[in-house]
């Protein structure tokens, strides 16, 4: 029976100069593989030896790239290893199968999203009336299930994101508040949800999970074990679970961390301490 590890990217897996955290001298910062370009700009990144060792996972087990990117940012990122047959984007609202996004899954989606919660331009006219122009930069809807702000962090009043966090509960909405990025996403809308029809596909009976920010809490709660980095809203707020490992590593080299033990696991040789020590 094949293992499934369904894993977050954007700081979990691949990293921005900016999420690097990269303390070491000079001199000892290890070589960086670039896995994403941009309007020919180089944007993320993983350790060349995290590239190894997603090779060698796409190798022994069903890897599944597990994202909040729209099918679009999804696709110009460039990861080593075998191309993965499924992977999920938009927080669960596409299930991508050979790089087509399954039409009977999105619309099972869109079903129950239209039956549980708001509807998506309700919060969008929210955000454009309630968000300050001065910290603003970008209004954006994402394949049409969710919507983000991009935002001037420095100039950004975190009150007002508790505000809207508690505006959006009220609707069956969740926020979550990223680097830059502010988004809000129907509560029905889940990687969980995707990562369990995976595996009832390929017939998975152990799940691996890992992911760094509040809408990966689900994901690590459905997985048989997950992981969680040292950066991040899970680990600012102390995420934890009795399935949850919670690791020191931070930026780009937590990115690798992970990939270790997701491999220690597949390989039957254990990832060092049960989840929770």
């Amino acid at each position: 029976m094949p293992v499934l590890v369904a894993s977050d990217l954007d700081r979990t897996l691949i990293y921005s100069a900016a999420a690097l955290a990269l303390t070491m001298p000079d001199a000892r910062a290890p070589r960086l593989l670039c896995v994403e370009v941009h309007e020919s700009k180089p944007l993320s990144y993983m350790t060349e030896t995290a590239a190894g060792l997603l090779t060698d996972l796409g190798d022994a087990a069903v890897f599944v790239p597990t994202t909040t990117r729209t099918r679009k940012q999804y696709q110009r990122i460039n990861l080593p290893g075998p191309e993965p047959t499924y992977a999920i984007c938009a927080n669960g609202g596409h299930l991508m199968v050979d790089g087509v996004s399954d039409p009977d899954w999105h619309a099972q989606v869109t079903a129950r999203l239209a039956d549980q919660c708001a509807p998506l331009a309700e919060v969008q006219e929210h955000l454009l009336r309630a968000a300050d122009p001065v910290w603003v930069r970008k209004h954006r809807v994402a394949d049409d299930l969710f919507a983000y702000l991009v935002v001037e962090r420095e100039l950004l009043d975190e009150d007002w994101v508790k505000e809207l966090a508690v505006w959006a509960e009220n609707r069956g909405w969740t926020v979550s508040l990223q680097g830059r990025k502010i988004y809000a996403v129907p509560k029905p809308l889940t990687k969980s949800a995707a990562m369990r029809e995976v595996a009832r596909r390929t017939g998975a009976d152990l799940t691996l999970a890992a992911g760094d920010s509040l809408l990966d809490a689900d994901l690590l709660l459905a997985a048989d074990r997950g992981w969680r980095p040292g950066h991040g809203e899970l680990a600012d707020t102390g995420f934890t679970a009795p399935s949850l490992r919670a690791l020191p590593d931070r930026g780009v080299l937590a990115g690798e961390r992970i990939l270790r033990e997701f491999l220690g696991v597949v390989r039957g040789a254990g990832a060092g301490p049960e989840p929770g020590a």
